[in-house]
């Protein structure tokens, strides 16, 4: 009999944690999951699923407004911006079910409530004291506000708020942040037919992937009546009456203002991890945490308590779902004494704009600042049917691969279901495939996957 509780208890029950916790179960131990919210995490209450679920409604409707293009002429079009929030809703529940199915199935021990780890091995929650061999904080990140003056005015909102509305008309809508979040929500509303207005403060959109998808976005962007400011950051927000004002400083020094109904905040998230760790713990470990709140981990996720692990967004690391949910299982193997075996150096990246964005590997400027030389291959989908079948008239596959050898480092798409390909060019740069070896490859015709051969064949 164990003298602990449990051989795992996960804080946490996001993409990482519950992954984490099916694998752990899988393998025989002992697994229980502490969740003061709802099950899923951000990703599924707060984010990847609802925003792609609101979008799903917006492409929808932007097709259909479209459709006299391609012959099929819609009368009467309306966006139900009511059904389109409880679709959304729907689409939530069933996933949650599943995962609660799921639990139930593996017999993992589903406790509700806020959980705070107090000494190595022992975990407080709802006020008991829990013990287990191995603790997991897989807590995850929220919205970060930035101290703008204004930033606390009434209708200035982050993520969470906006995805709460369900998609609900927002006729001026500013979004402060030009990054991943901000752009798929421009899509959403611009699509939807309200007027978005988007402000970066670097010099492109996008700015931490490739430059030629910046510029690109923001052609498409901009033709899909967005108001875009790059190199323009945000001064202050106002009252005026019933409206918000954002002023900004753009490129020329000059103070423009932008009035909205609306003001989303996505310039970031931080780290959930307050209250997780008890103030005798932090004292007794001060090096448990950087000064930003992530949790500092080893190569085997863990932290400097050596009976607690950190895992997702709250360890500093890529914020992405499908990162969390790779390193859970990963921390899992390696707490058994066995190897990790998910490739960790091969992360996809995707935005769900129209055409899609999808990324993995290193840029050409990346390589170059690492002193590798490369070739490039960029293969235009306007010479590509499907392409040009969807009505889709901007986008690329450029693959990027070492001068010597030709192994594939690095690919970034911008075209029709990038988030779908990117997944074969993972494996291709996973098992340091040549160019040659993926053009040599059938690719089926017509197809936007086709576009990845003929990069490859350049």
């Amino acid at each position: 009999m164990s003298e602990f509780n449990y051989d795992l208890l996960i804080i946490g029950a996001g993409p990482g944690g519950y992954e984490a916790a099916f694998y752990a179960a899988d393998l025989g131990m002992k697994v229980a999951i502490v969740e003061k919210d709802r099950l899923g995490g951000t990703c599924l209450n707060r984010g990847c699923i609802p925003t792609k679920a609101l979008m799903h409604s917006s492409d929808v409707y932007r097709d259909a407004a479209h459709g006299a293009e391609v012959g099929v002429e819609v009368e009467g079009l309306k966006a139900n911006r009511q059904r389109i929030g409880e679709r959304k809703d729907e689409v939530l529940d069933t996933l949650r079910n599943g995962i609660a199915g799921l639990i139930k199935k593996k017999k993992i021990e589903l406790i509700e409530g806020e959980a705070m780890v107090t000494a190595p091995h022992h975990v407080a929650i709802n006020g008991e004291d829990y013990t287990a061999e191995n603790i997991m904080v897989a807590t995850g990140s929220k919205p970060f506000m930035p101290p703008i003056p204004g930033h606390d005015l009434p209708g200035v909102i982050d993520s969470t708020e906006l995805i709460e509305m369900g998609g609900a008309e927002i006729p001026e809508f500013v979004i402060i942040g030009g990054g991943v979040i901000g752009i798929e929500f421009a899509t959403i509303y611009a699509d939807l037919g309200d007027h978005v207005t988007v402000i970066e403060g670097m010099d492109r959109l996008l700015p931490v992937i490739d430059k030629e998808i910046g510029r690109s976005i923001k052609m498409t962007m901009e033709k899909k009546g967005v108001d875009v400011h790059v190199s323009s950051p945000v001064q202050r927000i106002e009252k005026d009456g019933d409206k918000l004002v954002v002023t900004l400083k753009n490129k020329k020094d000059e103070e423009i203002s932008v009035k909205a109904d609306k003001v989303l905040m996505c310039v970031g998230r931080r780290p959930n991890t307050a209250g997780v760790f008890s103030e005798e713990l932090l004292k007794a470990y001060p090096d448990l945490e950087d000064g930003k709140g992530f949790i500092k981990v080893d190569e085997k996720y863990q932290t400097p308590v050596e009976s607690v692990y950190a895992i997702g967004d709250c360890n500093g690391g890529i914020q992405l779902a499908h990162v969390a949910s790779a390193e859970g299982r990963n921390c899992v193997a390696l707490m058994n004494g066995a190897q990790a075996t998910i490739n960790m150096g091969t992360v996809p990246s995707c935005i769900y704009t129209d055409p899609e964005i999808a990324v993995v590997g290193m840029t050409a400027d990346e390589a170059k600042e690492a002193g590798i030389d490369v070739v490039t291959k960029k293969y235009p989908m306007s010479a590509n049917g499907k392409t040009l079948i969807a009505g889709l008239d901007r986008g690329f596959v450029k693959l990027v691969a070492r001068a010597d050898d030709h192994v594939l480092i690095g690919a970034h798409l911008l075209c029709g279901r990038a988030s779908d390909l990117i997944g074969e060019l993972s494996v291709a740069i996973g098992r340091g495939m040549m160019l040659e070896e993926v053009a040599n490859i059938i690719h089926p015709h017509p197809s936007f996957a086709e576009a990845i051969m003929e990069a490859a064949r350049l």
